[in-house]
C-alpha cells in the first residue's frame, strides 16, 4: 500500500494498528536502522536462496516497537515464502501447536512472537521440529499411548522476545542466528518520521519534526504514533499542517516530555528520588513501592529510563542519576509556567 491507501485506511477505519501495518516498510531500502542486524540478516537469506535451502531459524530479541515483526516479513518476502504469524500466548495446548506446524509447507517462515511466553513443555516438540524436521506426538492416554512421529518440510522458524533471558538454553542454541535490535539512533528516527508523513500526505516543519523523533523514545512504532496524534491534534486546533507549535501541543496533551517520558516513567523516578532518597533501592522493595509487577519495571520501563542515562543498576539496587533530577526540576518548572 503507498500513499492513497494510507489516506483511505486512516479515514475509513482509523485503526491504528492497521495504519502501522501500511507503514510498515516493504524493503530493505525503506527499512532505516539497524545496519549491521540488515547486513548479516541478508547475507544469511542470500546464501540459503543461493544454495536452494531453507534459511535457518532466526532469534531477534529487543525492546517491543523496534521492527521484529518488520524483519521478519522481510526475510519472508526476500525468501518468497509464505509467512505464518502466531505468539507464545495463543498457543495454548499442544494440539495448537502441532496444528501449526503440520500446515507449514516446503520452504515456509513461521513466525512466533513473544516466544518466551510459549509454555516449557511445548519447547521439547519445537527441538526436533527445528533440528530434524520431525513432530513427535503422543496419541492416547496409559498403557495404550504411542508416539507417532511425522515429518515436516523445510521451514524457517523465526522467533522475537522482549526477554531472550527467559528462552531456554537448549531453544536458544537451535536457532541459526540470534540479533539484538536496538534502540534508533535520531537521525533514524527522524527519516522515519519523514517518511511516514509523506506516505500520510502531511506537511510537516524540520521543527516538528526533530520535536516528535526526540520524544519517540528511540522508537518507530511510537514515532509513528506521535506522528498520528500530531496530525489529529493539527487537523482540530490548526490548518492540517504540522508546525512546531502543534507538535509542542500535542506533547502537552499527551503529557510527555521533551524526552518521551510519560506520567508513569516520571512516577518512577520520583518515587525514587522521595521515598528512597535517590536510591539505591532493591527492585522487590521498589515494586512494591508503586505497586508494579516486578517484570513490568525490568521489561517496560527501566531499559529506556537508562539507555538515556536517568537511571542505573548498582550491586545494592536502582539508583536516580544527577541527570535525572536536573530533567525532573526542569519538566516541573515548564508544568508550572504552563499552569500559572
Amino acid at each position: 500500500m503507498r500513499d492513497a491507501e494510507v489516506k483511505k485506511d486512516t479515514e475509513n477505519t482509523g485503526d491504528d494498528r492497521a495504519v502501522d501495518i501500511v507503514l510498515r516498510p516493504q524493503t530493505w531500502e525503506e527499512y532505516v536502522g539497524q545496519e549491521k542486524v540488515k547486513k548479516n540478516l541478508r547475507v544469511i537469506v542470500q546464501a540459503a536462496l543461493g544454495r536452494g535451502e531453507a534459511c535457518d531459524h532466526l532469534l531477534f530479541f529487543g525492546q517491543a516497537g523496534l521492527g521484529k515483526t518488520t524483519l521478519a516479513n522481510l526475510v519472508a518476502r526476500e525468501l518468497g515464502a509464505n509467512l505464518k504469524i502466531t505468539s507464545g500466548p495463543s498457543i495454548e495446548k499442544m494440539g495448537d501447536l502441532a496444528a501449526v506446524l503440520t500446515n507449514m509447507a516446503k520452504g515456509d517462515v513461521l513466525f512466533i512472537d513473544e516466544i518466551h511466553r510459549l509454555n516449557k513443555l511445548f519447547e521439547e516438540v519445537l527441538y526436533p521440529a527445528m533440528e530434524t524436521r520431525k513432530l513427535h506426538l503422543i496419541v492416547g492416554k496409559g498403557p495404550g499411548a504411542r508416539t507417532l512421529t511425522l515429518d515436516l518440510p523445510p521451514f524457517t522458524l523465526i522467533a522475537a522476545t522482549t526477554r531472550p533471558n527467559l528462552l531456554s538454553a537448549p531453544l536458544r542454541s537451535r536457532f541459526g542466528a540470534t540479533f539484538k535490535l536496538d534502540y534508533y539512533e535520531q537521525p533514524d528516527i527522524e527519516a522515519i518520521v519523514r517518511r511516514s508523513a509523506k506516505m500520510f500526505n502531511l506537511a510537516i516543519d524540520e521543527a516538528a519534526l526533530k520535536i516528535i523523533a526526540a520524544a519517540s523514545r528511540f522508537t518507530p512504532r511510537v514515532a509513528n504514533r506521535l506522528l498520528r496524534r500530531a496530525r489529529d491534534y493539527a487537523q482540530v486546533h490548526g490548518t492540517g499542517n504540522i508546525d512546531e507549535d502543534a507538535a509542542r501541543k500535542t506533547l502537552e496533551m499527551l503529557e510527555i516530555d521533551e524526552l518521551g517520558l510519560e506520567p508513569h516513567d516520571r512516577r518512577i523516578l520520583e518515587v525514587i528520588i522521595e521515598k528512597f532518597n535517590g536510591g539505591p533501592v532493591g527492585l522487590s522493595t521498589f515494586a512494591a513501592a508503586i505497586n508494579e509487577d516486578k517484570g513490568v519495571i525490568e521489561d517496560v520501563y527501566e531499559p529506556y529510563l537508562m539507555s538515556i542515562g536517568l537511571l542505573t543498576r548498582t550491586p545494592s539496587g536502582r539508583k536516580v542519576t544527577e541527570a535525572a533530577y536536573v530533567h525532573l526540576n526542569k519538566h516541573n518548572q515548564r508544568q508550572k509556567k504552563l499552569l500559572s
